[in-house]
């Protein structure tokens, strides 16, 4: 009887520390979710089992971690650069027809895996992608080019990988560099508009220069 009620009580608890953490899809889990969701997992397991330890620790202990992940998520929701540092940054793996090796061996992705994950996602010839990405919950995000269709009117334009200048009000000099810009650009592009890095929810540009803008709430 009494593990049932341990039982009970850090089901509860644990129920209610998850719905304060939020929703994720196990696919997207990030490394630092994982373990923080394998952590809690462990503690309620090891309470409910553990008869000569007390409940009330097991139930600070889950507190504790719980209140971990709470703050961790409120951090990563209001700064890029603590999420970045907390869960990772997007890795190009593949881009201009050929692999990126520095950001393999970052990963530790053999080429034989990424091809295999393109061709999970319907690209079983290398010459049809344009761009691989691992993104921070581990998948791999794909972009093929588009096929020439000749003069078809209808033809939809190419894609092209953007980078994210700023997110949410924060300027990222790493995704700057890769497009070849700079902070002066950025701040003349806002100073021009009128607008302020508070006032950015997103300021992307893709490899045809084309710029996506769009402001906060």
């Amino acid at each position: 009887m009494e593990i049932i009620g341990r039982a009970l009580v850090m089901f509860l608890l644990l129920f209610i520390i998850i719905k304060l953490l939020g929703k994720k899809q196990i696919k997207n889990l990030t490394l630092y979710d994982y373990v923080l969701s394998i952590t809690l997992g462990s503690i309620a397991a090891d309470s409910i089992i553990s008869l000569d330890t007390p409940l009330y620790d097991g139930m600070l202990a889950l507190v504790v971690f719980g209140g971990i992940g709470y703050l961790s998520s409120l951090l990563t929701y209001h700064n890029h650069t603590v999420e970045e540092l907390i869960d990772g940054e997007p890795l190009v793996l593949f881009e201009n027809n050929n692999f990126n090796y520095e950001n393999l061996e970052k990963a530790k992705l053999s080429v034989a895996k990424v091809l295999e994950t393109c061709r999970l996602k319907g690209c079983f010839d290398i010459k049809e992608l344009d761009c691989a990405v691992l993104e921070p919950s581990g998948d791999v995000s794909v972009l093929l080019k588009e096929k020439n269709k000749g003069s078809d009117s209808n033809n939809k334009q190419k894609q092209s990988l953007s980078y994210s200048l700023v997110l949410d009000g924060s300027i990222n000099r790493d995704e700057i560099k890769k497009a070849h810009k700079s902070v002066t650009w950025v701040n003349k592009y806002l100073k021009e508009r009128k607008l302020k890095l508070d006032d950015i929810s997103l300021l992307a540009v893709d490899k045809k220069g084309k710029v996506t803008l769009l402001k906060q709430d």
